[in-house]
């Protein structure tokens, strides 16, 4: 047999962000794979009906109210977990401005929940995932969620490719260092992709026209196709994979 299949069965995944959009449709693939899931985001609501969808994979699901740049609060809560595979590092913003009219506190805030808060859940999640004694037999897995914008530059987003870049940089730096215990390091990084927030941004023809039109295949991304390759990345479909990224960009890198 040659075909490695996604199963993720008695793995527990950790994503951060998971109440909407990207994180909410990771956390649904991978309990489809039949991970089981803690949840991070800062909404309950969505927490909650998350929750819901998971659990009728018959996944076990806790969640937890919390902004991941609050060191403090995520250390709490990866610490009182009993073991951890699989880290989605998911939560981030984007604040687009032009380079010249880049207002300080928006810099500082992107750098901090992008990068620092990114590194510290990365940090955390690779201590637990240490503790368990199996851990070079088992393996373990970190997936970033990155962006085109990490490989390439954009309009208005000199800052958001700032973050992405050291992104980049940080998982090729974490794979080379935790090959040796069999965690793998990758990121995931979509171009535009379907949710709600970028629908309201379609509302704008133009925009719109534009971004399709630097999409060689000619649409944005869907959730399920980022979800799709956040799940394989996780699993030992994968097993030969590290310190690299998917580039689930429809493209748009390639020209």
């Amino acid at each position: 047999m040659y075909l490695k299949k996604i199963n993720l069965k008695n793995k527990v995944a950790l994503v951060t962000g998971a109440g909407k959009g990207i994180g909410r449709a990771c956390s649904i693939a991978l309990a489809e794979a039949g991970a089981d899931l803690i949840l991070i985001s800062r909404t309950e609501k969505d927490l909650n009906n998350v929750s819901k969808i998971i659990k009728k994979f018959k996944s076990k699901c806790s969640a937890f109210t919390c902004d991941v740049t609050n060191y403090n609060q995520v250390k709490k809560i990866i610490n009182k977990q009993k073991k951890i595979d699989i880290l989605v590092n998911n939560a981030g913003t984007n604040i687009p401005e032009h380079f010249t009219k880049v207002r300080k506190k928006n810099m500082e805030y992107m750098v901090k929940l992008n990068t620092v808060a990114t590194f510290n859940l990365a940090q955390l999640c690779t201590l637990k995932m240490l503790e368990a004694k199996n851990r070079k037999k088992i393996g373990g897995s970190i997936i970033n969620i990155s962006s085109q914008m990490g490989h390439v530059g954009g309009k208005i987003r000199s800052v958001y490719n700032m973050t992405k870049f050291g992104l980049e940089g940080l998982t090729k730096g974490m794979a080379v260092d935790l090959a040796k215990n069999n965690i793998r390091v990758n990121t995931v990084c979509p171009t535009f992709v379907s949710t709600q927030m970028t629908k309201r941004s379609f509302s704008n023809k133009k925009l719109k026209r534009e971004i399709i039109n630097n999409i060689p295949l000619g649409r944005v991304a869907e959730v399920s196709d980022v979800a799709t390759a956040v799940a394989f990345l996780a699993s030992n479909a994968s097993s030969m994979i590290t310190g690299t990224s998917i580039l689930v960009d429809g493209g748009w890198t390639a020209k």
